[in-house]
């Protein structure tokens, strides 16, 4: 057993989650770790388009096309470096999803972007990583592009 067997990566496939994403994968392969490749789809997004019809079909499209999308490039830094991977997409708040996963699959490191996609209202440290560094009961590493 090593310092680190498990490792949760959540991605949204921004740059900082794409950071996060090769640091989290350096850290597993140095440790011999299985990473958990992460995407939540906020349901904020959802819920602000729910009841108008073709809109929330179009918008449920355009977040699995992202959710889709992260993954598959997570997916490939971790066959890149020959790191055992899962990936999985789950609805829910972002950091409440993060935390629940993070006891359950019982991991060891959570690596998260400093900023995800909105950007612009996250100041120094965005709010999801905020709160993930809060609420999980395991080391967080905060990866900066």
């Amino acid at each position: 057993m090593g310092v680190y067997d498990e490792i949760l990566i959540p991605t949204d496939g921004s740059d900082a989650s794409t950071v996060a994403v090769e640091q989290g994968v350096a850290v597993a392969a140095r440790f011999d770790a299985r990473v958990h490749l992460l995407h939540v789809v906020d349901v904020r997004a959802e819920m602000g388009a729910s009841g108008v019809g073709d809109v929330a079909d179009d918008l449920t499209a355009a977040l699995d096309t992202i959710a889709g999308d992260a993954l598959d490039a997570a997916e490939s830094v971790a066959e890149d470096a020959d790191v055992p991977y899962e990936r999985e997409v789950l609805e829910g708040y972002p950091h409440d999803v993060i935390a629940e996963y993070a006891a359950d699959a019982d991991v060891d490191l959570v690596v998260v972007g400093a900023t995800g996609r909105s950007g612009v209202a996250e100041h120094l440290l965005g709010s999801t990583a905020e709160r993930v560094a809060r609420s999980v009961e395991t080391s967080v590493l905060v990866a900066r592009p």
